[in-house]
């Protein structure tokens, strides 16, 4: 059985002294001994902060972004090594705000993947069409283009790191939230298609994580399906009980 992740994406939310705060009453609360595994991922200036309060802890602590390029003159970009360097595990890649505000494409997300993998982080490369996409009828053709575009040139060992998040676009921040039918439909569908590229071995072992206005109401209905391995989540994340209950209900559902 896949263990379940739930995961945190903060974006630009929570200062250094608030993650802080959030960590503290979040460790109180008890996080050793859950079936699931739990990261969060603040804004690159809150990193130390969360990693130092969480220490000791199993929680993860992973990127929103980096840059694939080593090092150099790239004002503004943090890479691998930087984010492995401060406690950092994971990284998120290719986000639809990545995509949609900053203009990022496939062959990048490809090249950032490569680069976490090299420097021992877990990328969580994610994927998902928008509301016109979905209403036309291509979202099959979306998410298999940004998977096969993202995984491009790369080993099956090396896909066996990664995890892959699918977030219809449509349901992010909007309150909007896809059915657990429609959720499960197109998760079965990435892994066909992961199937493919890699077998059927490797398609089955990887996680597949659920986003878009996830939250405590939603997580079981959600996590019950077969093909949905765990949950990033915006908003809920950013409130302590809310996150927490839902690491509670993937216990359950984990055993």
């Amino acid at each position: 059985m896949r263990q379940l992740l739930i995961a945190g994406n903060w974006k630009m939310n929570h200062t250094a002294s608030e993650t802080e705060t959030f960590c503290r009453n979040f460790r109180a609360l008890g996080l050793e001994d859950h079936k699931v595994e739990i990261l969060l991922c603040p804004p690159f200036t809150s990193i130390p902060a969360m990693v130092s309060v969480l220490d000791g802890t199993p929680v993860h602590v992973g990127g929103q972004d980096m840059c694939y390029v080593e090092s150099g003159a790239f004002t503004g970009a943090i890479s691998a090594a930087m984010l492995a360097d401060a406690g950092c595990s994971h990284v998120l890649l290719g986000h639809s705000e990545r995509r949609q505000f900053f203009h990022e494409d496939d062959a990048n997300v490809n090249l950032k993947a490569k680069k976490a993998i090299e420097k021992g982080l877990t990328p969580v490369v994610c994927i998902g069409e928008t509301r016109e996409q979905r209403e036309k009828g291509v979202t099959e053709k979306v998410v298999r283009t940004q998977l096969l575009g993202a995984l491009e040139d790369l080993s099956t060992e090396d896909i066996l790191k990664l995890v892959i998040a699918y977030e219809p676009v449509w349901a992010i921040g909007t309150g909007l939230t896809a059915t657990p039918e429609q959720a499960q439909e197109v998760h079965r569908y990435i892994r066909d298609v992961l199937a493919e590229r890699t077998d059927d071995e490797t398609a089955e072992s990887l996680r597949i994580l659920y986003g878009g206005s996830a939250k405590p109401s939603n997580a079981e209905e959600l996590l019950s399906e077969k093909d949905i391995d765990g949950l990033l989540i915006g908003g809920a994340s950013l409130k302590v009980d809310d996150f927490y209950q839902m690491i509670v209900t993937g216990d359950k559902l984990n055993s």
